[in-house]
């Protein structure tokens, strides 16, 4: 009875929101604070500054929990770089700290770190209450009333968090009743609600948010979900539909244990499922994403939805057929919104309309006959694992066919790489660029290091040009421990507002990622030569 009774009242929900004006809901990302408890995960002062530019200015998310009050020095240095670029740039209202009930004492390390909101962490189970602070509820409603006053007294914002409130609904609501009646009316601007243990499913969340919005209808909830049970974004949804009014997430579901909701996926289920309305722009939530990927440390599954490397990707030939034939094989989250473009994968599976797909961005035409060639010369590639790009296409054409090899524009001539204990790996590098040689040195941290840096002072120092900026690098090798296996290096490089990846195979993992590298050099030169062109 009781599933089925909440299942009923979702659904007259949706339908009562799909009815009205669409809902606005407010975004809180908590990346900074929540996201970095990940184990593993520590961002240094440059780092959060970053982040957070990227979040409030780019993104467009509402608010920022950036930090935990009284943490470390380091935490204090970051806070007082967040909040002085906020205040310069109009931000400082959505900047927000964790405090703490301790006699005021977060809140003037939050003064002094110059921050104005305050979330304010109370106990929301009387498990919590009795049992960790060894306090009574009414004690401890004091000490809360006491610690909002001083903060309002000097200036600040103040939003509450209870935490444990899921526990607190399900086993001691009438303590969680007792709180908010001392709360309310107080002065406080936001009441939010964490699962802090992530226990709850979607029935019971919107079970016990319903009953906080009937009982406090003019109170503005907050709900921050935590994915324990895989549950953060169904619990998110099912809050929205409760009548919560704002949301908390992080990039790539960052957060104590299991994380908490990934940003990314809540917006696209909001807007495409439930016609809310954010503020969030879509098309950074890939590249924000990735810089989050690259300070945290903790890869972005390939198959993460909206942000994985993968998720735009069809592998199945019938699926680019279909895409052929009127974008069959579609849906709602067209890539183009998020800043990325729709690839048709190369392999066993892919088939002629995969490759010819790949071929068309080339601006490759080829005879059915040669497709066939082309396309067994694939699968045969795909049988022994090895991964086919676009950037591959060229040189398969070209070996199958029996072409004159392609015109490199780039040619690495000769190299010399060299690493002893106690000094740093050197490299010494011969590079061909459009028929003209050029030699330079360089040292690194390491052997490849060395190498990037060697031809970035050739593009600079002796072409005037840019070079592009490593994103991402990965490593992979076949299981079994073989000193002689292949080592596949795959790359990624944003140049110009664009991004690439390349990758290539060899014995030597050096090696396979200065393959990589020429690659995507003659990848920009043909880039320069079509613009001439046009």
């Amino acid at each position: 009875m009781y599933a089925d009774e909440c299942l009923a009242g979702c659904v007259i929900t949706t339908h009562n929101n799909m009815n009205r004006n669409q809902p606005q809901i407010e975004i809180m990302d908590t990346t900074l604070r929540d996201g970095e408890q990940t184990s593993g995960v520590s961002f240094v002062p440059h780092e959060k500054l970053m982040i957070a530019r990227l979040l409030l200015e780019e993104l467009q998310v509402d608010r920022v929990e950036v930090a935990s009050a009284r943490v470390s020095d380091g935490e204090f240095e970051a806070v007082s770089s967040i909040c002085r670029w906020a205040l310069q740039h109009g931000y400082l209202d959505r900047v927000e700290v964790l405090g703490f009930v301790d006699d005021g004492k977060s809140i003037q390390w939050i003064q002094d770190a110059g921050g104005r909101v305050i979330n304010l962490l109370t106990k929301g189970s009387y498990r919590h209450c009795t049992q960790q602070l060894k306090k009574s509820p009414e004690q401890h409603l004091a000490d809360v009333q006491a610690n909002v006053r001083m903060a309002l007294e000097r200036g600040f914002d103040v939003n509450v968090y209870l935490e444990d409130w899921s526990n607190g609904m399900k086993d001691s609501p009438d303590y969680v009743f007792q709180l908010m009646d001392g709360l309310k009316g107080i002065g406080i601007k936001r009441i939010m609600l964490p699962d802090t243990l992530g226990v709850l499913n979607p029935l019971q969340l919107i079970s016990y948010m319903r009953k906080m919005v009937k009982r406090y209808p003019d109170v503005h909830f907050d709900f921050h979900a935590h994915n324990d049970y895989d549950l953060a974004v169904s619990n998110v949804l099912a809050a929205v539909l409760s009548g919560c009014k704002g949301l908390h997430t992080a990039i790539n579901g960052l957060g104590e244990r299991a994380g908490n909701a990934p940003l990314a996926s809540v917006q696209a289920i909001l807007k495409d499922h439930f016609h809310a309305q954010t503020h969030i722009n879509e098309e950074k939530l890939n590249e924000v994403s990735h810089l989050v990927e690259s300070y945290s440390g903790i890869a972005i599954p390939p198959n993460k939805p909206i942000v994985g490397s993968s998720v735009f990707t069809q592998v199945a030939g019938v699926h680019a057929d279909g895409d052929n034939k009127n974008n069959l094989y579609c849906n709602d989250l067209l890539p183009e919104r998020f800043g990325r473009k729709r690839e048709y994968a190369l392999g066993k599976a892919s088939g002629k309309a995969n490759i010819r797909k790949n071929l068309e961005e080339l601006g490759l035409q080829l005879s059915e006959e040669a497709m066939k060639k082309v396309t067994e010369r694939i699968i045969e590639l795909g049988d022994k694992k090895e991964l086919v790009t676009q950037e591959d296409l060229p040189y398969i054409v070209s070996d199958v066919l029996k072409h004159a090899s392609i015109d490199e524009k780039v040619k690495l001539l000769s190299y010399m790489v060299s690493t002893a204990y106690g000094l740093k790996p050197m490299a010494c590098v011969r590079l061909e660029v459009n028929g003209e040689v050029y030699e330079e040195n360089a040292a690194g941290d390491g052997q490849y290091d060395a190498f990037v840096r060697a031809i970035r002072h050739i593009y600079r120092d002796k072409l005037g040009r840019k070079f592009p900026w490593l994103a991402n690098y990965n490593v992979s090798i076949p299981p079994g421990g073989r000193t002689d296996a292949l080592v596949q290096t795959t790359i990624e490089w944003t140049f110009e507002g664009k991004s690439y990846r390349t990758h290539a195979l060899d014995a030597d993992q050096t090696e396979a990622a200065m393959k990589a590298t020429i690659k995507l050099l003659n990848l920009i030169e043909e880039g320069y030569a079509k613009n001439e062109l046009e």
